[in-house]
């Protein structure tokens, strides 16, 4: 009790301020932080028996993304980052043109070739990992971070 008492003290007075994400463009349009200026570079996954999943990507907090995952159908293959997902507020995700709007995920599975399109706004800084679940690879990782 003492601790959130101190913290709402001191943040009423000033002395520190939230953390706050900030937008990519300053003019957002009526679609706010998903307005097109808001736009990161797209992130590409492939999940393929032996291959890499892809590049390490740095993406900026309060930006908005999409994130393409494309699987081959060389194996059943999973691609899980828990933690990851929680540091982003998820918009939707695409599988066969029909949208889905979770509140939060652990992973996403493929039984068969196929893709996901998962759109989101990056919030919480830090270092990231999606990897394929039981792998230890650098290649069977990619590190997102959120600056």
């Amino acid at each position: 009790m003492k601790s959130k008492l101190l913290l709402s003290l001191i943040l009423a007075l000033g002395l520190v301020s939230p953390a706050s994400a900030k937008p990519i463009c300053d003019k957002l349009g009526f679609a706010g932080l998903l307005s097109s200026c808001n736009r990161g570079e797209p992130i590409e996954v492939n999940l393929s028996s032996g291959k890499p999943l892809g590049k390490d990507v740095v993406l900026e907090s309060g930006a908005y993304y999409k994130m393409q995952i494309t699987a081959d159908g060389s194996a059943e293959l999973a691609l899980t980052g828990a933690d990851f997902f929680r540091a982003i507020w998820m918009n939707e995700i695409v599988i066969n043109k029909i949208e889905i709007r979770p509140m939060a995920i652990d992973s996403i599975e493929f039984d068969a070739a196929g893709a996901a399109e998962v759109s989101f706004i990056a919030i919480k800084p830090g270092n990231y990992f999606l990897r394929i679940p039981g792998t230890t690879g650098e290649t069977q990782r990619i590190k997102i971070s959120i600056k």
